[in-house]
């Protein structure tokens, strides 16, 4: 077995086999299941379902305090309200990464934020899903005008909002208190930053090849 050599920058690598055939077993409200049939090697050919999933984007919200935004929302599956970032789906036609996620501050938040950085991208489940989100760093915040506020409808409906300081929001998911996996991540990536005084943080706008593709969704 071979492996990279030791100053090779540790990435993944793309590498799409052959997909000799897609059969769509559900179509939902946002996403669907698919069962691909996938010419592996030259001699392999398996059957594998996915979740065909648009995407996400979530915000570490952070003020001048050293303090994160987190919310509580109702989640279903799961049948529990669980403490999250600010976050939501890439499900505009068109949208760029960046303007959903200051629309997605903005909506539950109620912030709008001078500085933006990207902290993190993450295929959520590989093994059974495209799902990939971006995970942003929001700073110099300011607080949306009363007049000028989205009305939450469903679960957004009186989330509780609370401001936690970083290094207790850690603390909380070190001990099995938050099990969102979005703000386990976001929250453990933004604490390592911050040690690092942000010199690893992408801008904004950085490039992310491995955004869903919105057309990949059966027709």
């Amino acid at each position: 077995m071979t492996s990279p050599a030791d100053g090779e920058p540790l990435a993944d690598l793309p590498g799409a086999r052959s997909v000799l055939g897609r059969e769509t077993r559900y179509r939902g409200m946002k996403w669907d299941v698919v069962t691909d049939t996938v010419q592996l090697d030259a001699e392999t050919v398996v059957q594998r379902d996915v979740v065909v999933h648009p995407g996400a984007v979530g915000v570490v919200a952070l003020d001048e305090a050293g303090q994160v935004l987190l919310l509580r929302q109702y989640r279903h599956p799961v049948s529990g309200e669980l403490w999250e970032l600010p976050a939501g789906l890439l499900d505009v036609p068109g949208e760029d990464a960046l303007e959903c996620a200051r629309r997605e501050l903005f909506e539950e938040a109620h912030l709008r934020a001078g500085r933006w950085d990207v902290l993190v991208d993450v295929f959520s489940s590989p093994g059974m899903s495209g799902e990939a989100y971006r995970l942003y760093v929001a700073r110099d915040l300011e607080p949306v005008p009363e007049a000028e506020r989205h009305e939450a409808v469903h679960e957004e409906w009186q989330m509780p909002l609370r401001w936690v300081p970083l290094e207790r929001a850690v603390e909380a998911v070190l001990a099995g208190r938050i099990h969102n996996a979005m703000a386990v991540v976001g929250l453990l990536a933004a604490l390592r930053a911050r040690e690092g005084s942000w010199a690893v943080l992408r801008p904004g706008r950085a490039p992310w090849p491995e955004r869903p593709d919105p057309h990949d969704r059966p027709g």
